[in-house]
């Protein structure tokens, strides 16, 4: 087995700390869940859901007015009943522009 934990850095952006309550949707189904970090690249959820790496995921991010961005991503990193990385897909304009802003706020 590979211990992910050692060996050097291998994210390309900056990552930031955060608490967003998310909903997140696989093969399985839709879930709740928490992204505690994020980046321009990719984000990391906090969940007991299961999934394997290269699963695609939809991402499901709430907005104050009570509409949801949806990111599509791929499963790059998991971790049994701890939660998933994923790495953005197929980003359009808009969901890179919610992105930017959103990481703009915490800097």
């Amino acid at each position: 087995m590979i211990d992910r934990r050692t060996g050097g850095e291998r994210r390309v952006s900056p990552r930031y700390n955060v608490n967003i309550e998310i909903d997140w949707e696989a093969d399985a189904g839709r879930q709740k869940g928490t992204v505690n970090d994020i980046s321009r690249e990719g984000c990391f959820v906090l969940c007991s859901g299961e999934v394997e790496d290269g699963d695609r995921v939809k991402l499901f991010f709430p907005l104050s007015d009570g509409m949801k961005v949806q990111l599509l991503g791929t499963v790059v990193n998991h971790i049994y009943e701890i939660g998933f990385g994923v790495r953005y897909i197929e980003m359009s304009v808009a969901q890179k522009g919610f992105l930017s802003k959103l990481i703009d706020t915490l800097r």
